[in-house]
């Protein structure tokens, strides 16, 4: 007698090959809504999720605006900005904030999420740090990764990826035909009619 398993839909042992996709986009045009819809899409098919989406976060008349990361396991938002008062110049990235989110995603992937969403592929990025060593884990422990990547920063990150990376516009259906193909939605079949 044969015992038949089932294995759950996206377990490690039906993990599509690795793969990690930049969506590439023009510099100061970050594609919120692309992130977004990539989040929703994936949740829709039932997978589990981790990493950050950006949320501007603006908070005076004059329009400027920072930079919130919602860790997409617990919803928790961590502003990444610091006030440094008027007249400040300089990088106002807050490291130690930063250097929290990276800790969330971290654990978040002990839970082997099907699918690691990082917003972008930054400075800090570019120089080795920031979130960089989230996608090395994610890579070894065969979990995709889609990652923002603003033109600028679009050689360091092929010198990083070493040409394991896809890159795809911001247009949605790219990574939506992406996603089709990664993890694709079963589609209920109708049952046969009855014999007559």
């Amino acid at each position: 007698m044969y015992a038949q398993h089932s294995v759950p839909p996206h377990s490690a042992a039906v993990r599509p090959q690795q793969a990690l996709v930049a969506i590439v986009y023009a510099n100061e045009a970050y594609p919120q809504s692309t992130f977004e819809r990539i989040v929703a899409d994936g949740r829709h098919r039932g997978l589990r999720v981790a990493g950050v989406l950006q949320h501007p976060v603006c908070s005076d008349a004059a329009g400027h605006c920072d930079v919130a990361l919602e860790e997409l396991t617990t919803g928790l938002r961590t502003d990444l900005f610091e006030d440094r008062g008027p007249g400040a110049s300089g990088c106002r990235l807050d490291e130690a904030a930063l250097a929290e989110v990276n800790g969330q995603v971290a654990r978040s992937l002990d839970a082997d999420p099907d699918l690691l969403v990082l917003n972008k592929f930054g400075k800090v990025e570019a120089e080795g740090r920031g979130l960089l060593d989230l996608v090395a884990m994610a890579v070894d422990r065969g979990i995709p990764v889609v990652i923002g990547v603003p033109i600028r920063n679009l050689e360091p990150w092929r010198d990083f990826a070493g040409g394991m990376s896809v890159e795809f516009t911001d247009d949605p259906s790219e990574v939506a035909d992406w996603l089709n193909r990664t993890f694709p939605v079963a589609i209920a079949q109708s049952p046969e009619p009855a014999a007559c």
